[in-house]
C-alpha cells in the first residue's frame, strides 16, 4: 500500500513528499535520471540504480523477513521527480558495515527500543556514494528535513545515513546530523610524482628518450651517478622526482623541457610492470612473490565482461560465495535470485575473473564496475568520466597460497590498468590492501537519534573517536607503500 505524507515545510514550497513501500512504486527512469544527475567525480554508482535496489527486494534479500523493510521516501514538483533516497527500517544492525552495537545495548540496558531505526543506504553495500538523489542542493536539504519529521512522526529511534556523498554530507550536517567517520582503501591508477627536498646547486642527470626526458635510473631505482650520461641536466627548482617507471617530464616536439609546473603531473600507468616500479622495493618483491605462488600452482585467470558472463559462470560464482559464507559461519546475504537479476537487467555493471587449475574452475571474484565502459590501452583524461571499479564479493573451492590477493586485488587492478580504469574501490576494512598499493580514504556517515540524553552521549563519543580516527589516519599515511625520495633527489628502491 502507498503511504502518502505531507511535511509542512515541504508543502509550502508545492513540494510532496512520499513515503512508498516498494521502490518499484518509482518509475525506474526517473530514479535513475536523478542518479546521472547527482554531483561526484563523474561515475555512475551502480549500487544506487534502481535495478539494483529492486533486485534486493524481488529477490528476497533485503525484506521484512531478512530484517530491511523498504521505505523509499520521494520529493516530487508538480509531476517531477526532484528528491528521493532509499530508506529502510532495521530491527538489526546487520549487513550495515558502520558499527551500531553499542548504542544499541546501551539503549536495551536503560530499558528503550533502539529498534526500528531508520537506515538511508543500499543494503549490504559498503560503498561510497549519493544517498540523497536531488536536483540541487537547496532540494537536498528539505529532503533531509522531512526524513527527520517523518522518523520522528514515526517513533523511531535513530536515522542513519551510511558511506554518503560530500554533498550529503553537507546537508546533513546542516540539519544537526552527528557526523561519523572511517577508513576505507582504494587505488588510484595514477603513476605518483615523489617530493623531494632538492639541495642547492644540485641538478638530476636526465635521458632522451622517444621525444620526451626522464630521470635515469638504474634496476633499484636510484640516481645515475655523476657523469654518467652527458643528457641535460634540470635546473634546481626540480619540484617533484617520479620514480622508474612513472612520470617521465613532459616536453615539446623538439625535446626541449616542458615549462615550469607541467612536469610532474600524475598519469595513468601504462602496464602492470609500470605500477610495481611505484611501490617500494619490499612492497613490489612481496607482491611479485604472491603472484608467483599463484603461478607456480597452476592457477590461470579469465575474465568477462557484461554479457559475456555466462550463465555457467555466473553458477559457478554463487556456488564460490555461498561456500565462503557458510565457511565462516553465515548464511549468504544475497540470494542466487539477486544475481540472476543482475544478469538480467544491468549486466554491463559486473566484471568476472574465474581461476583455473588444470583446465576446472577453482576460484572466482566479482567486480562491479561504473557505466560508461572501457578505454583501450588504459588511455584517458581530464575530459573521460570517471571510472570505477569496486571490489565485492569472492569465493574459492580450493585453497591455493596466495590466490585472494591475486583473485581480489592483482587481477583486478591489472585490468583496471589495461582497461582505463581510474579507481579501484578496495570494500570495507582490511589494512592489509596498503601492502598492495589501495590507500587510506576516509568516509562518513551521518546519524540522529531522537533521545536528547542519549544524543548527548553519542555525540561525546563520536569527537573521542574522531580524535582517535585522525590519529590512526596519520599513521596509515606514514606506511605509504610508494618509493619516497629522500633529500637530495636519490630515489630509493
Amino acid at each position: 500500500m502507498k503511504k502518502e505524507k505531507t511535511v509542512d515545510a515541504v508543502t509550502e514550497n508545492d513540494y510532496v513528499i512520499r513515503v512508498l513501500d516498494s521502490p518499484l512504486q518509482v518509475p525506474a527512469a526517473d530514479w535513475n535520471a536523478l542518479l546521472a544527475a547527482q554531483a561526484g567525480d563523474g561515475s555512475l554508482n551502480p549500487f544506487m540504480r534502481h535495478e539494483y535496489l529492486a533486485a534486493m527486494l524481488e529477490s528476497g534479500s533485503a525484506t521484512p523477513q531478512t530484517g530491511w523493510t523498504a521505505r523509499f521516501v520521494t520529493l516530487s514538483l508538480g509531476t517531477q521527480l526532484v528528491g528521493a533516497c532509499a530508506l529502510y527500517l532495521k530491527d538489526h544492525s546487520y549487513g550495515e558495515y558502520v558499527f551500531d552495537h553499542a548504542w544499541a545495548n546501551a539503549y536495551h540496558q536503560h530499558g528503550l527500543p533502539y529498534y526500528p531505526k531508520a537506515l538511508v543506504a543500499p543494503p549490504f553495500t559498503p560503498v561510497p556514494g549519493p544517498r540523497l538523489l536531488a536536483r540541487d542542493a537547496a532540494t537536498r536539504t528539505l529532503l533531509v528535513q522531512a526524513l527527520l519529521a517523518w522518523c520522528t512522526e514515526e517513533g523511531l529511534s535513530s536515522l542513519h545515513l551510511l558511506f554518503a556523498s560530500d554533498e550529503d554530507v553537507a546537508a546533513c550536517e546542516e540539519a544537526g546530523l552527528m557526523l561519523r567517520h572511517n577508513v576505507q582503501f582504494h587505488w588510484s591508477n595514477r603513476a605518483p610524482t615523489l617530493p623531494t627536498a632538492c639541495a642547492s646547486g644540485v641538478s638530476l642527470p636526465l635521458a632522451r628518450e622517444k621525444g620526451a626526458l626522464r630521470l635515469r635510473t638504474g634496476e633499484a631505482g636510484s640516481a645515475a651517478p655523476a657523469g654518467e650520461n652527458n643528457a641535460p641536466t634540470l635546473p634546481t627548482a626540480c619540484g617533484s622526482l617520479p620514480p622508474e617507471g612513472a612520470l617521465r617530464l613532459r616536453t615539446g616536439e623538439a625535446g626541449s623541457a616542458a615549462p615550469a609546473g607541467e612536469y610532474g603531473e600524475p598519469r595513468p600507468f601504462r602496464d602492470f610492470d609500470d605500477f610495481l616500479m611505484s611501490l617500494s622495493q619490499e612492497k613490489r618483491k612481496k607482491i611479485r612473490q604472491e603472484r608467483r605462488k599463484v603461478l607456480d600452482a597452476g592457477v590461470r585467470f579469465r575474465w568477462s565482461l557484461g554479457k559475456d558472463i555466462s550463465a555457467a559462470d555466473w553458477d559457478f560464482f554463487y556456488r564460490c560465495y555461498e561456500r565462503t559464507y557458510y565457511e565462516h559461519g553465515n548464511a549468504p546475504y544475497l540470494s542466487r535470485d539477486f544475481f540472476q537479476r543482475m544478469q538480467a537487467t544491468m549486466p554491463e555493471n559486473w566484471l568476472l575473473f574465474v581461476a583455473e587449475r588444470d583446465g576446472a574452475p577453482i576460484a572466482t571474484s566479482l567486480i562491479a564496475v561504473s557505466a560508461g565502459g572501457t578505454r583501450a590501452e588504459g588511455q584517458f583524461d581530464a575530459m573521460t568520466p570517471t571510472r570505477v571499479a569496486y571490489g565485492r564479493y569472492w569465493g574459492a573451492l580450493e585453497r591455493v597460497d596466495c590466490l585472494h590477493f591475486e583473485a581480489c586485488y592483482y587481477q583486478p587492478l591489472q585490468w583496471c590498468i589495461t582497461h582505463g580504469y581510474q579507481r579501484f574501490e578496495g570494500g570495507a576494512q582490511g589494512e592489509h590492501k596498503m601492502a598492495r598499493a589501495l590507500l587510506p580514504v576516509k568516509t562518513t556517515s551521518a546519524h540522529w537519534l531522537a533521545h536528547p540524553a542519549f544524543a548527548d552521549a553519542v555525540e561525546r563519543f563520536l569527537e573521542r573517536e574522531g580524535e582517535g580516527m585522525a590519529g590512526y589516519m596519520e599513521e596509515l599515511e606514514r606506511r605509504n607503500p610508494f618509493r619516497q625520495a629522500e633529500p637530495g633527489g636519490n630515489t630509493p628502491s
